[in-house]
């Protein structure tokens, strides 16, 4: 893969008298620079509001907006009509939550979940099984950080109503096997909502050939804007979504006590729209589209986690968490802890060298207390990164004296 760094004005800068090696994709990416111009134009030349707007500036701009939402839909093989904006994975799983599933959901059903769980798509649920008088359940993960798909047939049952998963884990990278979740929930009739924060910047989502019912991710992961996400909403099911959110925007025709709505996604849209945020997020799928060939990235990123795999294990007081050599063959991120060493420490030690990774639990305590850990290093890779800077990552923490 050709090396993008160029493209990513932030990667030009220095960090303590070093080349910033930025190792923290999995919690957002760095933006080209096409994507910058895309929201700089917006604000300078054609700034103003969406859809009823009726002079050239609100003409464009509700142009730009509803082709990011083409874009979009396109990307994920998806009707343009199911794709609705939203703040990011979070917001999108709590819309959900709200929404189509504060009414399904009622006293006697189970919600079904992993626990690989972040906690966006775990405390929604949590609150939602005990404000509902609902049951929470749990696929197990083993110690290898692959989940125990052994025990399906007893989780997922009849009083199934949403099994709602994620799809590469952002603690350990596993890559769950989604498929095969998704058929045993079909096999009982519950609906299926897929967490796809770390998938979609990394791999093909085809939403039709997947058969999910709803899938969520955060542009800022996408290599576009924080504050804009995206919402999948399986067409058959918009009659039975209600508004998570009412006001402008999602009106059709309103009086004193009475209010009917705007066809989906409108509907699903109250307020004025994150307009440079979805502009952004359409340059760059272009970006990403015409640039980063998906399974050419993912190999690319697989070949990276092979190499500091390899790096770290060589260091005997390193431990790796996560199914290694399913990393080796796919993965996009490598968590790891070091005896005696917290990872805060880690961290601040790689950042004297210019690196920037993640350090903590995650978003994820459950899953680091069930691992027996209370936070990891974690370093995560997309299409800027290179060899030349593993190695270096590795130089720098042998330098923490760790065999």
């Amino acid at each position: 893969m050709n090396n993008h760094r160029a493209d990513f004005p932030m990667l030009r800068q220095n960090v303590n008298g070093k080349p910033l090696i930025y190792f923290d994709n999995a919690a957002t990416t760095q933006k080209p620079q096409v994507v910058i111009d895309a929201v700089c134009n917006f604000y300078r030349d054609y700034y103003a509001t969406t859809h009823r707007s009726l002079y050239e500036f609100g003409e464009q701009a509700t142009v730009a907006y509803e082709n990011a939402r083409k874009k979009v839909a396109a990307f994920l093989n998806a009707e343009p009509e199911e794709i609705v904006f939203t703040q990011g994975t979070t917001h999108g799983i709590n819309f959900v939550a709200a929404s189509w599933a504060a009414s399904a959901i009622q006293k006697g059903d189970n919600i079904v979940i992993t626990q690989l769980e972040h906690h966006s798509n775990m405390i929604p649920w949590q609150q939602l099984a005990q404000k509902n008088n609902a049951e929470l359940r749990y696929i197990p993960v083993m110690a290898d950080g692959i989940l125990d798909l052994s025990t399906l047939s007893k989780i997922i049952t009849d009083a199934t109503k949403l099994v709602s998963v994620v799809h590469v884990s952002n603690a350990l990278g596993t890559h769950n096997d989604v498929a095969a979740i998704i058929a045993a929930a079909r096999a009982v009739g519950a609906r299926v909502l897929i967490d796809a924060a770390q998938s979609a910047p990394h791999q093909k989502i085809d939403v039709k050939k997947m058969d999910c019912d709803f899938l969520a991710f955060s542009g800022h992961k996408v290599l576009g804007p924080t504050g804009i996400g995206i919402l999948y909403i399986k067409k058959e099911l918009h009659d039975q979504v209600p508004p998570y959110q009412f006001g402008g925007g999602m009106v059709y025709e309103a009086d004193y006590f009475n209010a009917s709505w705007q066809k989906p996604p409108q509907k699903f849209e109250a307020g004025t729209p994150p307009i440079a945020q979805a502009i952004g997020l359409g340059a760059a799928i272009d970006y990403m589209q015409k640039n980063v060939p998906l399974d050419e990235l993912g190999r690319h990123e697989a070949q990276l986690c092979a190499q500091l795999i390899d790096g770290l294990a060589e260091h005997k007081k390193i431990r790796i968490y996560g199914p290694v050599e399913q990393l080796k063959k796919n993965g996009h991120l490598v968590s790891f802890t070091v005896d005696g060493m917290h990872a805060h420490d880690v961290a601040v030690h790689l950042s004297n060298y210019g690196i920037a990774v993640r350090a903590g639990n995650h978003c994820a305590q459950p899953l680091a207390k069930k691992m027996g850990v209370s936070s990891w290093v974690r370093a995560s890779f997309h299409v800027y990164n290179t060899q030349e800077e593993v190695e270096k990552f590795l130089e720098a923490i042998t330098l923490l004296r760790v065999n």
